[in-house]
């Protein structure tokens, strides 16, 4: 399973079960992403030469991971019987100081409801850290990026 990057991403599931997305340029720094009729903007910070009007792609990716613990974790919750009231997630992230450029580290917090039982509390934590995202990045995949012609 690979990333492909072209100008010919298609925006449903493929005979592979693959996936696609598609991201173009809007102005300046701006990039706008269009997934299974969705669309969401990308940017960059001013300091960065952007007009800071969208979360940044490491942003994103970090949110990705926080959104994807908060979903399981919400899973367990109701399977459980529990209610998602007060559940909430927050990251923080560091970038690497080294070479290549990427995220360093992430730390995700979960809010848990008061009313989690202390007995449930180890299963959530184990659910929640074994979230699809947290899983390609433990297990990461194979990625391409093919240039292709307008």
């Amino acid at each position: 399973m690979g990333i492909m990057v072209t100008d010919r991403a298609v925006e449903a599931q493929g005979p592979a079960g693959d996936i696609g997305l598609t991201v173009r340029h809007v102005d300046g720094e701006q990039y706008a992403v269009r997934v299974r009729g969705h669309q969401f903007l990308v940017d960059q910070p001013v300091s960065g030469g952007g007009a800071d009007s969208a979360p940044t792609p490491v942003e994103l990716f970090v949110a990705s991971l926080a959104t994807c613990v908060a979903f399981y974790a919400g899973r367990y919750l109701a399977r459980h019987g529990l209610s998602r009231d007060g559940l909430a997630v927050s990251a923080r992230y560091v970038m690497a100081a080294d070479r290549p450029a990427r995220v360093g580290t992430v730390r995700i917090e979960l809010t848990v409801p008061d009313e989690l039982p202390a007995g449930r509390r180890a299963a959530l934590r184990a659910v929640a850290a074994h979230c699809t995202v947290h899983n390609t990045l433990v297990t990461p995949p194979r990625v391409t990026v093919e240039l292709t012609q307008g």
